[in-house]
């Protein structure tokens, strides 16, 4: 082999190698230290978590087969938390809780992971709610989930500090 595919070689090994140690240290830094957290509502000047549908400015139909019962629930209330008042309508997407940015409602509780739990609806237009292996768990009028489990209206869903309600 000639000197300069070694040391292109060498160069390349260098840079993975220093890659790989990059990206460890933000591994160890984001356990260490958590995710930042940052509040919906001061970056856009007010209002609560509201859904995408509703940011857009339209509303999406839910298909034929997840047109919501009479009396089903209609929106999503933070009862207790640090965000408690804040809603969300239920419009037949899936609802992501944790302290993740990109979640539907992010949570600013140590006892929340970054991807905790998701609330979606199912064919017959009944809510599900899933815990996405937190640490701490997703509970349920007080029992622990392990499995998705279809949420009776105002039933509480406590995950860490905040308790969450569907609401008609």
């Amino acid at each position: 082999m000639s000197e300069l595919t070694l040391t292109v070689m060498r160069l390349g090994f260098l840079a993975v190698l220093w890659l790989f140690v990059i990206v460890a240290v933000q591994v160890i830094r984001s356990d260490l230290f958590g995710t930042r957290v940052t509040q919906r509502g001061s970056r856009r000047g007010g209002g609560g978590a509201t859904s995408a549908p509703q940011q857009a400015g339209g509303r999406q139909s839910a298909p034929p087969q997840q047109r919501q019962r009479r009396g089903a629930p209609t929106k999503l209330v933070v009862s207790e938390g640090t965000l408690t008042g804040t809603t969300v309508a239920l419009a037949g997407q899936t609802i992501t809780l944790g302290r993740a940015h990109d979640s539907t409602i992010v949570l600013d509780d140590d006892y929340a992971s970054s991807r905790h739990a998701r609330i979606y609806p199912d064919r017959d237009g009944q809510w599900i709610v899933e815990d996405l292996g937190s640490t701490n768990g997703t509970y349920l009028d007080r029992t622990r989930l392990t499995t998705p489990t279809p949420i009776p209206p105002g039933a509480p869903i406590r995950i860490g500090k905040t308790v969450i309600e569907l609401r008609k």
